[in-house]
């Protein structure tokens, strides 16, 4: 898809349950990108410090840690057979590792360590070196890539993303109530938009995608064109 002999840094920002990292990864895998899953990078610092002992009554030894974070690397490949990015952890393939509930129960308490944010940002800053890569979070427009050559951000109304999310929920059969959602969705926003460090908000050159209404078929016809100009205009 991407003829382009430049490649660059696409940034997806935006409120939650916004279907941004379904998106991310659709758009990278239609172009020839490499999607860089933050979520999962931090799911790979859990990791090691479950296998290295880091972890002693579920706290963590962060003083350890802060000694040990510049020895930890996480990496991206490519799966050639399903088209689908890898997470690798010093060299070794942990995909399917970082998604035990294992780590699930501890990523929280990793992602809020300070030094471990800033370690990991730069690793995806230094990814970024190469182009050709798809993020998504909360800041990688403003904090992160703040270079990007395209830079989207997302937004749907606080209904439609509870909906949404709700919709998910009952699929998965549990028992779950509309208006709890929609009062956590927007009690998420506020806190994403008035957090100390790296807030959610819009960069001034990031291009509004408002997906209230859009089929998934339309938003990705949608990303395709956008990423058409980008490239357009770069070379």
């Amino acid at each position: 898809m991407n003829n382009s002999t430049r490649k660059i840094i696409i940034a997806i920002d935006g409120f939650s349950s916004c279907g941004k990292s379904t998106m991310a990864k659709d758009l990278a895998r239609a172009i020839g990108y490499i999607y860089i899953d933050s979520g999962a990078m931090y799911r790979a610092v859990t990791l090691y410090c479950i296998k290295n002992g880091l972890f002693t009554n579920g706290e963590i030894n962060i003083p350890e840690l802060e000694l040990r974070i510049k020895d930890i690397h996480i990496s991206f490949k490519l799966d050639e057979k399903t088209n689908l990015p890898q997470t690798y952890l010093n060299g070794e393939n942990v995909e399917e590792e970082i998604r035990t509930m294992e780590v699930s129960s501890k990523v929280s308490r990793v992602s809020a360590i300070d030094f471990v944010r800033e370690a990991l940002v730069n690793q995806q800053q230094e990814m970024g070196k190469e182009k050709g890569i798809v993020m998504d979070g909360r800041d990688i427009g403003t904090t992160v890539f703040p270079e990007s050559e395209l830079k989207i951000f997302v937004t749907a109304s606080p209904e439609i993303r509870a909906l949404r999310r709700y919709d998910e929920m009952v699929a998965k059969g549990m028992e779950v109530k509309f208006e709890e959602i929609l009062k956590n969705v927007k009690d998420r926003d506020y806190q994403d938009q008035n957090r100390e460090v790296s807030p959610l908000k819009r960069a001034a050159d990031a291009i509004l995608l408002d997906n209230s209404l859009l089929t998934v078929d339309e938003q990705k016809d949608w990303l395709l064109q956008q990423f058409e100009k980008a490239t357009q205009t770069s070379n």
